[in-house]
């Protein structure tokens, strides 16, 4: 996929008037992201991505394990970046999840979403599963 087809679709699955304005959500959604990404899953993640996407991703130096957000602090984190609200920026965030979910593949995501909290699953359109205790 190309940075366009990928702005693309996030534009349809989003319902941005703009392609620039998917093209904002895009790059603010993944660097956050980036931010809470680390090891092997941020490296094979980086390679999937279209370039232009991987560059907005890698911009952010990873938080460390104690500053790790939830998923919905990382909507919030995000909202309070982007001048948002916490609810269009949930709706931002499943866009572009969503999108980079199909370009990771059933395998890394599932890796991706054993190295964040918990609240991540929703984010990319999948259902949050909980362990029995």
């Amino acid at each position: 996929m190309t940075f366009e087809q990928m702005l693309e679709r996030v534009r349809y699955e989003g319902a941005y008037p703009t392609r620039e304005r998917a093209e904002e959500v895009v790059r603010a959604v993944l660097a956050a992201l980036g931010r809470q990404l680390t090891g092997d899953e941020r490296v094979e993640l980086t390679a999937r991505l279209p370039v232009e996407a991987a560059l907005a991703f890698t911009a952010e130096i990873p938080c460390t394990d104690g500053e790790r957000l939830t998923g919905w602090g990382f909507v919030k984190d995000l909202a309070a970046r982007t001048g948002g609200t916490p609810a269009t920026t949930r709706w931002d965030t499943g866009a572009v999840l969503n999108t980079v979910a199909q370009l990771a593949g059933p395998e890394l995501l599932t890796r991706v979403l054993a190295q964040l909290p918990s609240g991540y699953a929703l984010l990319f359109g999948r259902a949050e599963l909980t362990r029995a205790a």
